[in-house]
């Protein structure tokens, strides 16, 4: 078996997400970095540290009066590879570009610079002002079975439940992201009658009725929702149609996946309601269903947060894992380095200081 790869915590943290970022760890391949990650946390006398498949916790046990979790996922997204089939995104390398430095590479966005903080933050504060559980988990780039935040809330909820108040290092590019929005995706089916495509008078073309199903999509007018002060934008669009057996047939059937983005003041049962009433008429099936999370930034740990990192504080208009801690009933941000609107693309990248100054923002927090 090949060995272990070695990451030194005392590194700078910008050799640190590259040396992340150059362990592949698609989801479901990720057991090579958690291997590396738990070589790297064992020694640290101050954590006590627990394993769950591909997924660690390491924790301060110092009696403080608050707890708070710093948590991020170790997998990416799968890695591009060239024409010739070698990767074009790992090892991760150094540019310069309009003067600013970078690193470009699989995961130097969504979110190895959050793992390399976090690992930084564990190796430098033996005796933080608030104890804290660090993750480092699975499976969050892929359906909510493999994601390991689940698993642990399921299997050992005792390692994560008892915090007062949690941070996401997911990209927000060193700003605070408060809440997320929820997702919904559900199938709007039209039906009609199969025939022969030179007799088309004897069927009835389903694709064709799905027109009144764009129609509404395209005139729909999305909502913008304040919720604790921040501003979430809602958005209802297709993202696949799907229709027709083969070219000589007129389709029965045709199938429309919309995904429904909802402000977290809307309950899952709310976020259903609206989309069956936007396709009254339609065989509608709703087939995931996430919920947001409010932003809580009026709780007085998070309002500790902010002040603290003197940042701008916006609104996660995506998804993200702050909603499986609102449900646990911990309040939840999002703060890391890295664009998120460069997270998966090919060419990820993220400028090199964003990671320095996110690891400071914490170090400054929690000394």
């Amino acid at each position: 078996m090949p060995d272990t790869p070695h990451l030194d915590l005392h590194a700078d943290v910008v050799a640190l997400t590259a040396a992340i970022c150059d362990i592949p760890s698609v989801s479901r391949e990720e057991a090579a970095l958690a291997d590396a990650i738990e070589e790297a946390l064992r020694p640290l006398d101050h954590l006590t540290v627990s394993r769950l498949g591909n997924t660690l916790v390491a924790r301060t046990e110092l009696g403080r009066a608050e707890r708070v979790v710093l948590a991020g996922h170790i997998d990416t997204v799968p890695i591009t590879v060239d024409a010739d089939g070698a990767p074009s995104n790992v090892p991760t390398r150094r540019v310069v570009e309009n003067g600013e430095e970078l690193l470009v590479g699989r995961g130097t966005v969504d979110m190895k610079g959050g793992v390399a903080v976090q690992l930084r933050v564990a190796a430098e504060l033996a005796a933080p002002n608030r104890d804290i559980t660090f993750v480092f988990y699975e499976g969050e780039e892929i359906e909510s079975e493999f994601n390991g935040l689940l698993h642990l809330e399921q299997q050992r909820p005792e390692l994560i439940d008892d915090a007062d108040f949690a941070v996401l290092l997911e990209p927000t590019s060193g700003a605070v992201e408060g809440g997320c929005n929820g997702t919904l995706r559900a199938e709007v089916t039209t039906r009609g009658r199969a025939a022969h495509s030179a007799r088309p008078w004897k069927g009835h073309n389903a694709i064709h009725d799905a027109a009144e199903i764009l129609r509404r999509l395209s005139e729909y007018s999305p909502a913008t929702r304040t919720v604790d002060e921040l501003e979430f934008r809602e958005g209802l669009n297709a993202v696949g149609i799907a229709g027709g057996i083969a070219g000589n047939v007129i389709p029965d059937r045709c199938v429309v996946t919309v995904n429904y983005r909802y402000a977290p003041s809307l309950t899952p049962g709310d976020a259903e309601r609206h989309v069956r009433e936007v396709f009254n008429g339609f065989d509608v099936r709703i087939t995931d269903n996430a919920r947001g999370a409010r932003p809580g930034l009026h709780l007085p740990a998070a309002r500790a947060f902010v002040e603290a990192l003197d940042v701008p504080v916006l609104a996660k208009q995506g998804w993200t894992d702050v909603s499986r801690f609102a449900a646990m009933g911990v309040a939840a941000v999002n703060f890391g380095p890295g664009d998120p609107n460069l997270a998966h693309m090919d060419d990820e990248r993220a400028p090199v200081r964003e990671y320095v100054d996110c690891e400071n923002a914490l170090l400054r927090w929690l000394s």
